[in-house]
C-alpha cells in the first residue's frame, strides 16, 4: 500500500502496477489533477470516498488518498484475443461480474489456471482486489495466467462480440445443460455475484445460457465451484477426453 500524494504520483509516473487509487471526495492539491489524469491513461480506476473509510484503511496520515499496489499487470484485453489468434488457438476466457469475495476469486483462479482458461476478465468496478491474500487463496495460481481489466462490463462484451467471441452463462431458468454447450469455439464464459448472479444487462447480451445438472433440492451451486464444473467440462470439449 502507497499513501501519500508525492508517492502516489510518482508510482504513476513510473507505471508501477496499481490495483486501485482511493481519494476523499472533496480532496484538492496541485499533485491531485496529474494523479488524476495518469491513472486514467494507465485504467487505474479511482474510487472517491469519505474520510472515515480512508481513516480504516490507513494508519497515520494518509493526506486524503490511498494507492493499492497490484500483483498483477493487466493486459488490454484486445491484445490477448489478438494474441491468441496470431497463435492459431481458440481463445477460452472467464469473466468475472461483480464477484468480489476473496476466497471465490482466488479458487476460480485457481480452476482457470488448472482448465486453461487463457485469460480471466474484470470490470474496474465490483471486482475483488489482486492482492496479497488473493496469491495465497488461489495457491500462487494468479501468478501463472493473463488478467485483463476493462472500464465497464459493455465494453468488455463489445470486444468480445467484434471479436467473435462467444458469450455464456448459467441460468436455473436456460433450455439448454452445460453438456449441450460448445465449448470448442471461441468463447467467454462469464461467472456473477454470489448473491444477485450476472447483471441483467450481461445476461441479455450472452450468445447462449445452460443449467448445470443437479440432484439435490437447492437454489445453486458455489459459485467457484460452478466455475470449477463449467471450466472442466470446457476443458474436457477442448481436450477430446472422454467421460
Amino acid at each position: 500500500m502507497v499513501y501519500g500524494r508525492n508517492p502516489v504520483l510518482e508510482a504513476l509516473q513510473h507505471h508501477k502496477p496499481l490495483d486501485r487509487i482511493m481519494m476523499h471526495h472533496t480532496i484538492s492539491g496541485e499533485n491531485i489533477g496529474d494523479i488524476i489524469r495518469l491513472a486514467k491513461e494507465s485504467n487505474v480506476p479511482i474510487i472517491r470516498v469519505p474520510m472515515e473509510k480512508l481513516n480504516t484503511l490507513v494508519r497515520g496520515a494518509h493526506q486524503g488518498i490511498v494507492a493499492f499496489g497490484s500483483f498483477v499487470q493487466y493486459t488490454p484485453i484486445q491484445d490477448v484475443i489478438s494474441h491468441l489468434y496470431d497463435q492459431g488457438k481458440t481463445p477460452f476466457l472467464l469473466l468475472l461480474d461483480g464477484i468480489t469475495d476473496v476466497r471465490n476469486t482466488g479458487a476460480i483462479i485457481r480452476t482457470a489456471v488448472c482448465c486453461g482458461v487463457d485469460a480471466i476478465i474484470f470490470s474496474e468496478r465490483n471486482s475483488a482486489p489482486l492482492h496479497e491474500d488473493m496469491v495465497k487463496t488461489s495457491a500462487g495460481a494468479m501468478m501463472q495466467i493473463t488478467f485483463c481489466r476493462e472500464k465497464s462490463i459493455s465494453q468488455i462484451l463489445n470486444t468480445l462480440k467484434l471479436n467473435g467471441i462467444r458469450v455464456l452463462s448459467s441460468d436455473l431458468k436456460a433450455e439448454h445443460t452445460l453438456q449441450d454447450i460448445n465449448f470448442r469455439e471461441p468463447c467467454c464464459l462469464v461467472m456473477g455475484a454470489e448473491e444477485n448472479g450476472i447483471s441483467s444487462a450481461t445476461q441479455q447480451a450472452c450468445d447462449d445460457t445452460f443449467i448445470i445438472p443437479m440432484a439435490g433440492q437447492f437454489d445453486s451451486f458455489n459459485v467457484s465451484v460452478a466455475a470449477g464444473i463449467i471450466c472442466y467440462e470446457a476443458m474436457k470439449q477442448r481436450m477430446n477426453i472422454k467421460s
